[in-house]
């Protein structure tokens, strides 16, 4: 088995102003990292209103489909914007990631890489914000669990802030355990460790700015990894946000691309002891085009690494 990549041009329908740092350039970027990976690659289907019900109510829906602009851009958070292309294009990240866990829970591949946009762990129940509209990897887990009957979903986020609306998503899903790293004090000013979710299955790791990859590898060695592991999960998902490289505009953290390769491999080995190495991942920031590149090819590198080796 091998890597499948789900994607779609639909996602550069979500255009945003000009200066934006969510910009079209970033999945350009990543595409053209990957351009030459052996990968299973598949058009993103469209997400259906069902998924996104699983985890947002029929109001915010309707109400994310009237703000829609039919030229230009309709601003619905103080840095999410909406263009008339932007549902199409949402959809197709939750579809996309939706179609990864099938696929992997399917045996089809041994793991997925879903580069999509606009990203989702920012959007709350009913509150598009930080440049996100829909949860994607939340509905994604709420997929596994209720359409393929899992019964343990973990979620690791290494984004470099906090995946606020995952949280919120999730905070009383007792079959998610939702770990994030990130930095603190940071957008979106959530993210404390005694947020421990309603069922204490949420593990929340703040890092200090200015930090390193040996903080972070420090970190999930004592405090993500072995709640992971005791969790045994059946999956895992991974929000990949890479704007926690030390080139990154957003954020003031220092880890370089091998520290996104070490992140990997870890995940990987969980993956490996305790659910057949099914992993789906999601891209969520990265904000200097160079850095995501290279940490999006790095953190593929390790997922097509492992899937060869299944």
């Amino acid at each position: 088995m091998t890597t499948a990549l789900f994607t779609h041009p639909d996602c550069d329908l979500h255009k945003e102003p000009a200066g934006h740092p969510e910009q079209s350039a970033r999945l350009a970027a990543v595409t053209y990292a990957l351009a030459d990976m052996d990968l299973l690659r598949f058009d993103a289907p469209l997400g259906t209103e069902a998924a996104i019900l699983r985890c947002h109510p029929t109001a915010y829906i309707a109400r994310i489909r009237a703000a829609i602009p039919a030229q230009g851009w309709a601003q619905v958070d103080g840095d999410t914007y909406l263009a008339p292309g932007s549902f199409q294009a949402a959809l197709r990240g939750i579809g996309g990631v939706c179609a990864a866990v099938d696929l992997v829970l399917s045996g089809g591949a041994a793991n997925a890489f879903v580069p999509t946009r606009p990203p989702g762990h920012h959007a709350e129940t009913d509150t598009a914000m930080g440049f996100c509209v829909f949860g994607n990897v939340a509905i994604a887990a709420k997929h596994a669990l209720d359409h393929h009957g899992l019964t343990r979903v973990a979620i690791v986020d290494f984004d470099v802030h906090h995946g606020n609306g995952t949280q919120d998503l999730l905070w009383n899903e007792p079959r998610v355990l939702f770990a994030s790293s990130h930095q603190m004090p940071l957008y979106p000013s959530t993210g404390a460790a005694h947020e421990v979710g309603a069922h204490h299955q949420m593990i929340n790791v703040p890092l200090r700015a200015g930090g390193t990859g040996a903080d972070m590898r420090a970190a999930y060695t004592a405090h993500i990894l072995p709640q992971i592991d005791a969790f045994a999960p059946e999956l895992i998902l991974i929000s990949a946000g890479f704007d926690a490289h030390r080139d990154d505009p957003l954020a003031n953290l220092n880890w370089s691309a091998a520290d996104f390769t070490w992140l990997t491999q870890q995940i990987c080995d969980l993956a490996d002891r305790h659910c057949a190495g099914r992993v789906v991942s999601a891209l969520e920031g990265g904000y200097d085009l160079d850095a995501l590149a290279a940490c999006a090819a790095a953190h593929v590198t390790v997922l097509k690494e492992r899937g060869h080796d299944r």
